[in-house]
């Protein structure tokens, strides 16, 4: 009697898991269609494409630092001898980036968030923490400090010095790019950045600009923001690696150096992908 009763208990159980799948397959919700794009936005995001073709340096070895999914960045290692000093831009809780070159470099690291601005530990390294977010003039919003890249640089003693700076601050990057002098960015040796945006204005007008100074050396679709509305651009945001035009040279890397595709990684391990073809 025992044992029926137990074979009862799980035949219904069986049975409710079957109905629940199959009003699951009745209910579920149809994927939204793709809405059609005007021609002039589809023309913008084409140019936009083009833009973010990559070169490759035939004296870059590259390397990745900080975390090995988001908020890992591509850059050119021995090109990083001599640096003087480091910027982060967008620190939120993880600042691996700016610890892994602090370390390897004995430099100082001046992190800039006001969103969130946290205290960070880094065992070997020397952090800078600013309670101020990066802008394209000097003033202050909802109660939170903006000042420019150039004032910054500046107040903390670094103009002329050889840095690298990352930058990551969802979608405020294209105003700070257009209202930096030319001169901040001839000292910049290499920049790491996460882009937002596709089809605004300033985000093509800000790529080119940085494309005057920096060659495009790697680029990586966040596949946190996958989305197929945005075709031919897969997704919002994009790692990208700059090089100063100054200190890189166009060419064929040596036999046996890491490619940018053996070092990149998903930024959502758990997400499907969404790189361009070839890429």
């Amino acid at each position: 009697m025992l044992r029926l009763k137990h074979f009862t208990i799980l035949v219904a159980v069986v049975l409710f898991g079957v109905l629940a799948i199959q009003q699951y397959r009745v209910w579920k919700p149809a994927t939204p269609p793709v809405q059609p794009v005007d021609p002039a936005t589809l023309a913008r995001r084409n140019d936009l494409l083009k833009e973010l073709d990559t070169v490759t340096l035939q004296n870059c070895e590259l390397t990745r630092m900080g975390s090995p999914n988001d908020a890992g960045y591509l850059m050119c290692k021995n090109l990083m001898d001599g640096i003087q000093t480091a910027y982060s831009y967008g620190i939120g809780w993880d600042d691996k980036w700016g610890c892994d070159v602090s370390v390897a470099h004995k430099v100082p690291e001046h992190q800039y968030d006001c969103f969130a601005p946290s205290k960070l530990q880094c065992a070997g390294g020397v952090f800078k923490l600013n309670a101020e977010c990066v802008g394209p003039r000097t003033e202050t919003i909802d109660g939170r400090p903006f000042d420019t890249i150039a004032n910054q640089i500046a107040r903390n003693g670094d103009t002329g010095k050889k840095m690298v700076v990352k930058m990551d601050i969802e979608g405020a990057e294209w105003k700070s790019v257009l209202a930096t002098p030319d001169s901040v960015f001839e000292s910049i040796s290499q920049m790491p950045m996460e882009l937002h945006g596709i089809d605004e204005p300033e985000v093509l007008e800000g790529l080119r600009k940085l494309k005057t100074h920096f060659y495009l050396v790697s680029v990586h679709f966040n596949n946190w923001s996958c989305d197929q509305g945005l075709a031919p651009i897969p997704s919002w945001a994009y790692q990208v690696l700059l090089v100063n035009k100054r200190i890189g040279v166009v060419g064929t890397p040596p036999a046996g150096s890491p490619t940018a595709k053996s070092l990149l990684a998903p930024d959502g391990p758990s997400k499907p992908d969404c790189q361009l073809p070839g890429r």
